[in-house]
């Protein structure tokens, strides 16, 4: 099952959106399984907590995936 969460602006940061989609509980734990190579964006691994995250992007840790969208009109 994919999740899914809405942004308002332009991007979002990777370690805002993990907190966003309820993957980590707060930013030193999404810091910690970033930078240990435990999340992947679009099918690649990132250690970068300050990634962009654009509309159409994919998250996935921990066996969940999680898609990047728009906010609804």
């Amino acid at each position: 099952m994919v999740l899914v969460i809405h942004i308002r602006d332009e991007f979002i940061k990777l370690g805002q959106a993990m907190k966003l989609a309820d993957l980590v509980s707060d930013g030193v734990e999404a810091k910690y399984v970033i930078s240990d190579g435990l999340v992947k964006v679009n099918g690649e691994v990132d250690t970068r907590r300050g990634r962009k995250l654009y509309v159409g992007d994919t998250i996935s840790y921990n066996g969940q995936d999680v898609q990047v969208e728009g906010e609804s009109e």
